[in-house]
């Protein structure tokens, strides 16, 4: 089964616009001023002073217009005279320097603001509706180390620094990267970024699960809107994280993992499914979403089997036997809905958001394209990427808001 998704958060249609429209569609989505208050300080930043903003606004709006770089911002910013006004900075006055823009992006990373930016934008793409967060797909990506890549022996494993790393690609293929993790959530309607953690490369992805699970559940503030659903693949079935979803009344949808999956209890399928007392699998026939229960028919009464023996073997009833599992007895075998149902299938289908999205920033935000060192920069450099599809898919929500309301 495959799901058709669209154009991913309108950032394609947004890019086709002109100048004009697109850089103050732009910034109007975004009201940096609380943020760069905190950037500014007695002694202005550079020889003749900068201002903040406008080299906020630079980075963000280099990001959407695909410059990764700090030595082709400056380019872009002395070649383009237009992009050079609407980012802030006067005609006539020569942009930044590349060092300036380092010491600046420096001291973005001190203070966390990118975080904190993406965290308020994301807050906005909510209360805009633009994110759903009933389905959170979870993932991980590789990310290249701007430094030298050193043997495997030599490497430091404090957290901090680039390491080896390995996985398999959607092809089943082995990639070998010296760097670190991106791990990501996002909203699976819409390919919203929600949350993000960096790692060295060597941690598993199923360590860095449950912290982005708790940053999203910190960003809800109604207790209906908590996500319902977590998508991920095999490399995340272990118990706690199904145990994690339940707490929170949600359900990880997760395929078993099966090269390291122990024999299952004494009549149970891996699947998790019933065995009735002739050896045949039973049916399933829908759950109780409230008691949190799956039920399971006699598949002879079902029609899914012919059974030697009939349903009297088991039930005098006509119905045949039935047995109910509940989710919280063993949150890893007994999913709701149960594994390999329709409903599972098309829920898990959607974990392709979270590719969709690795693809945006790496193709066309950078992402893998590093060029600063340690993982601090790191982490902020991926917030930056992520708020820039934050922002470009609100500029086109606003925009198309503003065309409506002309309309009527």
């Amino acid at each position: 089964m495959y799901i058709l998704q669209g154009s991913l958060f309108s950032f394609e249609e947004l890019m086709d616009l002109e100048p004009k429209q697109k850089y103050p569609a732009l910034f109007a989505a975004l009201d940096l001023t609380p943020f760069v208050k905190e950037l500014r300080k007695s002694s202005p930043l550079g020889r003749k002073g900068r201002d903040t903003e406008s080299m906020l606004r630079a980075l963000l709006a280099g990001l959407c217009e695909e410059i990764p770089t700090f030595t082709k911002l400056v380019s872009r910013l002395k070649s383009d005279l237009r992009f050079r006004y609407y980012c802030g900075f006067g005609i006539d006055e020569e942009p930044p320097s590349v060092s300036t823009f380092s010491r600046f992006f420096q001291r973005l990373t001190n203070q966390r603001l990118p975080e904190r930016i993406f965290r308020y934008l994301v807050d906005v793409c909510r209360r805009e509706g633009l994110i759903v967060g009933e389905k959170v797909a979870i993932d991980s990506s590789e990310i290249d180390a701007y430094e030298k890549a050193v043997p495997k022996s030599k490497t430091i494993q404090d957290g901090q620094h680039p390491t080896w790393g390995s996985k398999l690609d959607s092809h089943g293929n082995q990639v070998t990267w010296f760097g670190y993790k991106l791990h990501l959530a996002v909203d699976a309607d819409t390919g919203l970024p929600l949350a993000l953690e960096v790692t060295p490369a060597h941690v598993h992805d199923s360590q860095m699960a449950i912290p982005l699970m708790r940053q999203v559940l910190e960003q809800v503030k109604e207790a209906w809107a908590k996500p319902k659903y977590y998508l991920m693949d095999a490399g995340y079935d272990i118990q706690d994280i199904y145990r994690f979803a339940l707490e929170h009344q949600a359900q990880a949808i997760i395929p078993l993992n099966l090269r390291r999956a122990k024999e299952p209890p004494e009549g149970i399928t891996f699947q998790g499914t019933p065995i009735c007392s002739a050896g045949f699998s039973m049916t399933y026939w829908g759950s109780d979403t409230r008691t949190k229960t799956l039920k399971f028919r006699c598949p002879h009464a079902t029609g899914h089997v012919d059974c030697p023996f009939g349903m009297s073997w088991c039930s005098s009833s006509n119905y045949g036997m039935v047995v109910k599992k509940c989710v919280s007895e063993d949150p890893r075998r007994f999913v709701l809905p149960h594994r390999g149902s329709r409903l599972w299938q098309q829920l898990y289908h959607q974990r392709t958001a979270v590719e969709r999205t690795f693809s945006l920033l790496k193709e066309r935000l950078g992402a893998n394209d590093l060029t600063v060192r340690g993982i601090k920069k790191v982490v902020t450099a991926q917030y930056l990427s992520c708020t820039a599809i934050l922002l470009s898919r609100l500029a086109a929500h606003f925009l198309n808001k503003a065309e409506k309301g002309q309309a009527a």
